[in-house]
């Protein structure tokens, strides 16, 4: 899971969704009472569930970490086949941009001749 928040593309798309929600919180105060009460029910469940599991995690630790070490070369093959997920939201849509215009000037310039 770290390596997954690490890449660029999903960490900087998480830093846009969480500065989404806090604009939203901000500009409604209706919603932020609710995403409050929301959040502060999450981490009740987040700690139970985690104290909980605790014990099993404890006894599947062996296998936790094979699963662990499975996924993380799983991860590190699709950074290699998708060099997109190393490039951050901004810079993604950036280039798509740049290349809808580009392509759209090709075909101005196509229909136009």
């Amino acid at each position: 899971v770290k390596e997954v928040a690490s890449l660029s593309l999903v960490s900087s798309a998480c830093d846009v969704v969480s500065a989404a929600y806090a604009s939203t919180k901000e500009s409604h105060p209706y919603l932020r009472s609710v995403c409050d009460a929301a959040e502060k029910g999450v981490q009740s469940v987040t700690e139970a569930t985690a104290s909980c599991m605790q014990p099993v995690l404890a006894t599947l630790e062996t296998h936790v970490a094979a699963a662990s070490e499975y996924a993380s070369k799983g991860v590190e093959k699709l950074g290699e086949k998708l060099p997109l997920l190393q490039k951050p939201v901004e810079q993604i849509l950036s280039d798509t941009k740049e290349l809808v215009s580009s392509r759209v000037a090709d075909v101005k310039g196509a229909v136009s001749s």
